[in-house]
């Protein structure tokens, strides 16, 4: 009877020792392993419309004596994949929900962005979930019917202030220096994303 008791009180020993030693490999996941997951290659192929709106916004900074902004590899890679989203999957069609929407169908969190802004944190955080730029993103969209154009794109921008506002760093924008702007363009929408970091994934050549 002792041996038996003896066997047993072993037995639960080793269990206990197994499961000690998986509680700790989850914990060490659960702290470490977003850091450690894996990435997409950010290297994306710009068109000629999406350089030639990244030359026009250029230029339009330069004449209101602002400078230029790297062309990032992520906030482009950002841009181009909420482009296609909105043009494949329209969640910016479900009620109250604008452009700065993401679907349900992508590896990425959703969200339905509304006019109250009190969704602001999934734009904020799309950088750091579909890349590894440090910081936050900021989004101006354009949708046309008819596919979209650089001039028409920087045009519908101007026209409204909260748009320009933040091509410009003008109003609650001044404080702030662009380090990386990212641009998307795919059917009808045309997206600019710019982050106050400068993007470790390195720059777009534009030239």
């Amino acid at each position: 009877m002792k041996g038996r008791l003896q066997i047993k009180i072993s037995v639960l020993l080793r269990m206990k020792k197994y499961l000690i030693v998986i509680a700790l490999q989850a914990i060490f996941f659960s702290v470490f392993g977003q850091s450690a997951k894996q990435r997409p290659d950010i290297n994306p192929q710009v068109t000629d419309e999406e350089l030639k709106l990244y030359s026009l916004v250029t230029e339009y900074r330069r004449a209101n004596n602002l400078p230029s902004i790297p062309l990032s590899k992520s906030l482009t890679f950002v841009a181009q994949t909420h482009c296609k989203d909105l043009a494949q999957n329209r969640p910016d069609s479900l009620p109250n929900c604008n452009a700065h929407s993401w679907s349900k169908k992508g590896k990425w969190s959703a969200c339905c962005y509304t006019a109250d802004h009190k969704q602001a944190k999934c734009m904020w955080d799309k950088p750091k979930e579909l890349t590894n730029y440090p910081g936050n993103g900021y989004e101006i969209a354009y949708m046309s019917f008819e596919p979209a154009s650089a001039e028409g794109a920087l045009q519908g921008w101007k026209e409204s202030k909260f748009h320009n506002d933040v091509i410009m760093n003008a109003e609650i924008w001044k404080d702030i220096t662009w380090n990386a702007i990212g641009i998307g363009m795919y059917q009808g929408f045309a997206v600019i994303w710019f982050g106050a970091e400068t993007d470790p994934e390195g720059n777009v050549p534009t030239k």
